[in-house]
């Protein structure tokens, strides 16, 4: 099975960039000094800091763990955390260590404090077993030398004070040198994701705009016949028909960076350049589009936020664009960020991941293929392309031929919402039937070492899966793999089966 490297850029296919390959940058960006530190200092007043560039929007702060406590007869540190100090607001917190490798056996809890106030929250659990997810092993983001070890991010909403503490639960040597109990460069990730795009996308459960159909289904001329909805003709001119003068449309897209079209141009067919949604499509609009084997089980194509609809930093990325050969099956996720986010901050919660799987975690991009929140917005995570087959970085070992959806929240206690699970068999039904593939079937797919399969395993599971069929892990969540036999029997009546 092969996996691949191209960029694409364009406007109507009429223009093309090779973009030279570049590895992500580390997670430690220079910063300007932290504010006063101290329980009773109050919070932050001053600006949001943007240590990465004066124009890049977003920041992460990075803090060294220190020893809080020990263990005497050995020596080695067991405890180690961030005393309570004021820091820059920021909205979601993680912690990483220098080696991908190594596992963090223990508990991470972290209190933050509202930004603005003197309320600090309760200890919150952090997520700590985060190893299978990731690039597979042998592969050239894995061995990019940037990748970190890392716990799950975990959403807490605009805060300016943190306190941390990280506790070992095993103590390894018990006999012999001492080594430590806990990784290597531990450090407290804190990252502001970011103001909100200045235009976010309908979302279902508001006031509906005026004028806006209600299923937001593309009614453009040329949809239901499949004809595809690419640029219009007077993107390709650079001139209003009428005038002959620039459009307020071609203003928006030549003031696109060289990333932000490339990550839009792959999507050319489906929606305009610079779009923040790809609209939703008939079934015979997709089967019109459908190869011949595809095209008896094609499904509706549900509608997706495109990056930029959530406003995905595209120079924080590789610039090039990772492929797989096809798209076999699906692993379901939750991404174990926590509950406590509303509909209209999904978007920043996905900022918030992408920045800390990039710049934390040093991963070439947001590791997910799509995301899905509590309201059943679908989102485009790794950018190449909604309908192409990117390889992800979501199930460690079976990263190879798949996709990977990411529900955002944690699961493992909690039931996830209709409208979640909805849009996941929306998703999975058009995904899969672009490839042919029956969402009630089993697939035979080859483990690139997961921990649960050696390297070279062939295993059989199901067409749409959970993240702990693949490795073991409790991903993505009880509750909602629970849901995956009903996902499936839906995902197959919309494929018509």
């Amino acid at each position: 099975m092969r996996a691949y490297l191209a960029t694409s850029i364009g406007v109507a296919c009429t223009a093309v960039l090779v973009l030279p390959l570049s590895l992500p940058t580390g997670a430690l960006a220079a910063s300007p000094a932290a504010p006063p530190s101290g329980r009773n200092a109050g919070p932050w007043t001053g600006p949001r800091a943007h240590p990465d560039a004066a124009a890049v929007p977003g920041s992460t702060e990075s803090v060294p763990l220190r020893a809080l406590g020990s263990n005497r007869a050995r020596g080695a540190a067991v405890e180690q955390g961030v005393a309570a100090r004021d820091v820059r607001p920021f909205s979601l917190v993680g912690v990483v260590w220098d080696d991908a490798d190594d596992e963090l056996r223990g508990t991470v809890q972290v209190r933050t404090r509202a930004v603005g106030t003197h309320v600090w929250s309760g200890w919150l659990e952090v997520e700590t077993h985060n190893q299978e997810h990731g690039a597979d092993l042998g592969t050239q983001e894995r061995d990019s030398g940037t990748v970190r070890g890392s716990t799950a991010p975990l959403w807490v909403g605009d805060s300016d004070g943190v306190e941390l503490r990280v506790r070992a639960t095993e103590e390894e040597g018990e006999t012999g040198p001492v080594r430590s109990l806990l990784p290597r460069g531990l450090r407290l990730e804190l990252v502001d994701p970011g103001e909100e795009p200045e235009t976010l996308p309908y979302t279902p459960g508001e006031d509906r705009p005026e004028g806006r159909p209600d299923d937001r289904t593309d009614t453009r001329p040329g949809a239901d016949s499949g004809t595809a909805t690419g640029t219009p003709a007077s993107l390709v001119t650079g001139t209003s028909p009428a005038s002959g003068t620039m459009t307020g449309e071609l203003a928006g897209v030549a003031a696109m960076s060289a990333e932000d079209m490339a990550s839009s141009a792959v999507n050319e067919g489906l929606t305009e350049l610079g779009a923040a949604e790809i609209p939703a499509l008939t079934k015979a609009a997709v089967a019109a589009q459908a190869d011949a084997a595809a095209k008896p089980y094609a499904a509706p194509r549900p509608r997706i936020i495109t990056r930029k609809g959530w406003g995905a930093n595209e120079s924080l990325r590789e610039k090039r664009f990772g492929y797989t050969s096809t798209v076999k099956a699906a692993f379901v996720h939750h991404s174990a960020t926590g509950n406590n986010y509303t509909c209209k901050q999904s978007p920043s919660v996905l900022r918030g991941i992408y920045r800390y799987h990039v710049k934390s975690s040093g991963w070439r991009d947001i590791g997910y293929n799509f995301a899905v929140d509590k309201c059943g917005n679908i989102y485009e995570g790794r950018a190449g392309g909604v309908a192409k087959p990117v390889l992800g970085a979501h199930t460690l070992g079976f990263n190879t031929n798949t996709t990977g959806i990411a529900v955002l929240g944690s699961y493992s206690g909690t039931n996830p919402p209709s409208a979640a699970t909805t849009a996941v068999a929306k998703l999975t039904a058009w995904k899969l039937g672009l490839h042919g593939r029956n969402p009630r079937a089993k697939v035979t797919l080859t483990s690139g070492g997961s921990g649960k399969y050696g390297k070279g395993a062939r295993v059989s599971l199901n067409t749409i899966s959970g993240h702990r069929d693949g490795f073991s892990t409790d991903c993505p969540g009880t509750r909602l793999y629970g849901k995956l036999g009903g996902i499936r029997t839906s995902a197959a009546r919309y494929q018509g089966r």
